[in-house]
């Protein structure tokens, strides 16, 4: 019941406005975001780097409805594809279609997209297309294999387990060849579209990033294993040894503030790890749905509130 009243509130532009105003929200937000600042993302991931680590950067923001803000949003990604050249940075990007104006006219949206997939080319970027609510799945889909078709091998998707629908998109997206990142889901479906017990999420997530791992070794695909699940990760793990695939045609991603115990654990064990770096002064959202997907993040979200 948490996890359905947080998502609920992540919608909520009556809660965003007491929550981003609430001191002790803020000092909070920053364990999942890296800052409002590009120079305080960047410093996180010069930070991330000397440790082995790469980055994939996202500039918060969604469910934009002014073509100005999306244009806006467009030329930050510019400009931060400039700053992780001239700092160079090892750093991927992530950007969400409801924020490049999906929601305002498709062809502004693949106009912001086209711009910035083409400058992300020129810097050696790769850039995954943020999965969103259920209802623009297969519009964000057919986005990606839209501008796969116009030459764009820099675009990746990513899947949430969540949905009855993966098992089939994660089949099609290998046999194209198309990069994967696989993430357990973090918004609020109904149960005829996603499912709603833990263990049914757990159980599609291990046989989808089965799927996805020997793709990966026939050459199909570069997954991205989404999860902080230990279990998981050790499956992972032990497939990848036992049908020999190379440790350099997959790698584990983690979120920022989240398991870094882990994540050092992984890269000392010579695996690829990746940390998602999101920074920007639209992190509410974000926010919300970091403390609905885990009872650690809401606890520690209470603990720190009392502590207020």
């Amino acid at each position: 019941m948490l996890r359905a009243l947080f998502l609920t509130l992540s919608n909520a532009k009556w809660a965003e406005k007491i929550v981003t105003t609430w001191p002790v929200a803020r000092r909070m937000a920053r364990r999942f975001v890296a800052g409002e600042r590009a120079e305080e993302a960047i410093a996180a991931i010069r930070e991330l780097n000397a440790q082995g680590i790469p980055a994939t950067v996202d500039i918060l923001g969604e469910s934009i409805d002014d073509a100005l803000q999306s244009a806006a949003m467009m030329q930050s990604y510019l400009s931060f594809i400039d700053l992780i050249e001239q700092e160079k940075l090892d750093a991927w990007l992530s950007v969400k279609l409801t924020a490049l104006g999906v929601d305002i006219d498709a062809g502004l949206c693949r106009a912001n997209l086209r711009t910035i997939l083409t400058r992300a080319r020129e810097a050696g970027i790769r850039v995954a297309i943020d999965m969103e609510g259920s209802h623009y799945t297969q519009r964000i889909l057919d986005t990606i294999r839209a501008f796969r078709t116009e030459g764009f091998d820099n675009i990746r998707a990513v899947i949430q387990a969540y949905l009855y629908r993966s098992d089939e998109d994660i089949r099609a997206l290998c046999d194209e060849g198309i990069g994967v990142r696989l993430c357990k889901g973090a918004y609020k479906e109904p149960p005829d579209i996603a499912y709603p017990r833990k263990a049914d999420v757990d159980a599609a997530y291990h046989h989808q990033m089965l799927a996805l791992l020997n793709a990966a070794k026939a050459g199909r695909g570069y997954p991205g294993i989404a999860t902080h699940d230990e279990n998981l990760i050790d499956a992972a793990k032990q497939h990848a040894t036992e049908h020999q695939i190379a440790l350099d045609r997959f790698e584990f991603q983690m979120l920022h503030g989240v398991r870094r115990d882990l994540q050092h654990q992984l890269v000392e064990e010579g695996y690829r790890m990746r940390v998602y770096v999101p920074f920007g002064v639209a992190w509410y959202a974000y926010f919300m749905r970091r403390l609905a997907e885990r009872p650690a993040n809401l606890w520690f979200f209470v603990r720190n509130l009392f502590r207020e």
